[in-house]
């Protein structure tokens, strides 16, 4: 049977199941309103998840090798992400209950009214720090230090073409790669938090400069932002790196620096927008009219009266600003265009090691050394983002 005529049928049967499930409740619990109320869509989401639950234990305990003596990858990388789950889930809850105990005042209230999926946010943000500012200690070789032995296969197991002192392999050119993958969270992570901040500094002065003035000024920055907006970020800003990559000839740690600023500018815009719109909420307070009849300056205002009032939209939109432009700057590497050698990056780890994609079938540790920089990627960008929902949650005033 093909695949869509077994779709459709899987299809009808967990609408048979939510049809039954709910006739069923209603019946053997005296029409109670749980069931009696209840959607036909929210019970055929609960046969359908009850379904994938039950196939995704199953498929758990599948065998790892096929009868030809082949790794099952399907099986294999299915079987890390479950355990990969599991883990940060412990970790996040442990993390929690750690904060709760341990602490000042404030931070043991804050562990108190977090959810776990902020808890395992902010745990990753701090592992992701730690290993950013650390990894000169934490990563066993050099970022840029070339070895004799070119693309040893990962496991550390000499039989089957590793090596102990590279438990990750080496590259195309002898880099061990778990030392390039440490310092790719300095580099990547921390290349992107000063273009982020170097974004809110122009950004959001701007912003509240035109709040607060408005007038011609007001004009002139908002329709020079609307013409930046109109252009897609990521076209912009590779246009714009192409054209530094000439400026910058053969000091590749210049392209560095243009990328920084280039990627600020363009990322300002967004943040001159929700500034000028907060602080024109903001402006319009009695106590702004009061300090300007006191003849405080326009540096008081923004910095002593605007500012404090504006943080909680700001720094949920630091978070998630930081997201976007730690992900541009790893597809302006993945495109050859971002952080260059010797320095170490994800996105040119990911593009370097894409062809062990190809191994999947006979190794899959060696087809999954693209997936490692990648899911680092994927994994701050979801810590990140768990944080800022909370922060969000946190500032709108809603109760759990």
């Amino acid at each position: 049977m093909s695949t869509l005529p077994t779709l459709m049928l899987l299809l009808l049967g967990v609408a048979a199941g939510g049809w039954v499930l709910r006739f069923a409740g209603q019946k053997a619990t005296g029409n109670a309103p749980v069931f009696r109320d209840m959607p036909f869509a929210v019970a055929f989401g609960y046969i359908l998840g009850a379904g994938l639950l039950a196939f995704s234990v199953w498929y758990y305990f599948q065998p790892t090798l096929t009868e030809a003596g082949t790794p099952n990858a399907g099986v294999v990388f299915f079987r890390w992400a479950v355990q990969f789950f599991i883990v940060a889930t412990i970790a996040a809850f442990l993390f929690r209950a750690l904060g709760r105990t341990v602490g000042t005042q404030f931070s043991k209230k804050m562990f108190r009214q977090m959810p776990l999926t902020a808890s395992f946010g902010v745990l990753v943000v701090i592992v992701y720090a730690f290993t950013a500012i650390f990894a000169a200690w934490l990563a066993p070789h050099g970022q840029e230090a070339i070895f004799a032995k070119v693309n040893v296969l990962p496991g550390g197991n000499a039989a089957t073409g590793g090596d102990p002192l590279h438990p990750l392999g080496t590259d195309q050119i002898g880099r061990d790669l778990l030392s390039r993958l440490i310092y790719g969270a300095q580099n990547t992570v921390g290349i992107a938090f000063v273009t982020t901040c170097l974004a809110f500094f122009l950004g959001g002065s701007l912003g509240f400069l035109a709040a607060t003035l408005q007038g011609w000024l007001d004009q002139v920055l908002s329709r020079a932002v609307d013409v930046l907006m109109a252009i897609p970020s990521l076209i912009f800003a590779l246009l714009l790196m192409t054209i530094a990559s000439a400026w910058a000839g053969s000091e590749r740690w210049l392209l560095t620096v243009y990328m920084i600023l280039i990627i600020a500018v363009i990322d300002s815009t967004r943040v001159f927008r929700l500034a000028r719109a907060v602080g024109l909420n903001i402006v319009v307070m009695d106590y702004i009219e009061a300090a300007k009849l006191r003849g405080e300056g326009m540096t008081y205002l923004i910095f002593k009266e605007i500012l404090p009032n504006a943080t909680a939209p700001l720094l949920a939109e630091f978070g998630l600003r930081f997201c976007f432009v730690f992900l541009t700057i790893a597809s302006l590497s993945f495109l050859g265009v971002g952080i260059q050698p010797p320095l170490a990056d994800w996105g040119t780890m990911v593009r370097d090691s894409a062809q062990f994609i190809n191994f999947a079938a006979f190794s899959p540790l060696t087809a999954a050394l693209p997936l490692l920089a990648a899911g680092a990627i994927a994994l701050l960008t979801v810590g990140v983002n768990f944080v800022v929902d909370w922060m969000l949650h946190r500032s709108s005033g809603l109760k759990e």
